[in-house]
């Protein structure tokens, strides 16, 4: 085990503080896939805590709060919002994948990519172009 892990954790702790803030300005389709990006991330900040608890290796806590880059007040700014938290948390998954081997990397690699696809479905939902980057 490794502190990569440790570190996508704090990544995933980030991430559903994020989507907790956002969802407030969602309404529709939009809030359904919030509610199903920020379960994803509980689930992979639960699968990462039993790793790392089953490895006798320390769990970072999540953070009372997290600064967020600009003030949530819309669906706009929400859609967008989603779609850096989705950017983000893939780019600390893709450093993880320096640091792990064996099952650990493709547990960071599916985490990876599982961003980079919501990122996609975030940017298709605010009408950006392109819908996709190279590498998150």
């Amino acid at each position: 085990m490794t502190t990569s892990l440790a570190d996508a954790l704090a990544g995933e702790h980030a991430a559903i503080y994020g989507y907790g803030v956002l969802g407030a300005h969602l309404t529709g389709a939009p809030l359904d896939l919030a509610r199903q990006a920020e379960a994803a991330h509980r689930g992979r900040r639960d699968a990462l805590f039993l790793r790392l608890a089953s490895a006798s290796q320390a769990a970072p806590a999540a953070a009372p709060a997290y600064t967020l880059p600009f003030q949530v007040t819309d669906q706009s700014t929400a859609l967008t919002l989603a779609t850096q938290i989705e950017e983000r948390t893939g780019a600390v998954w893709r450093a993880a994948l320096a640091g792990v081997a064996g099952d650990q990397r493709g547990l960071a690699l599916d985490a990876l990519t599982d961003c980079a696809l919501r990122a996609a479905r975030w940017r298709r939902a605010s009408g950006q172009v392109p819908g996709t980057v190279a590498l998150p």
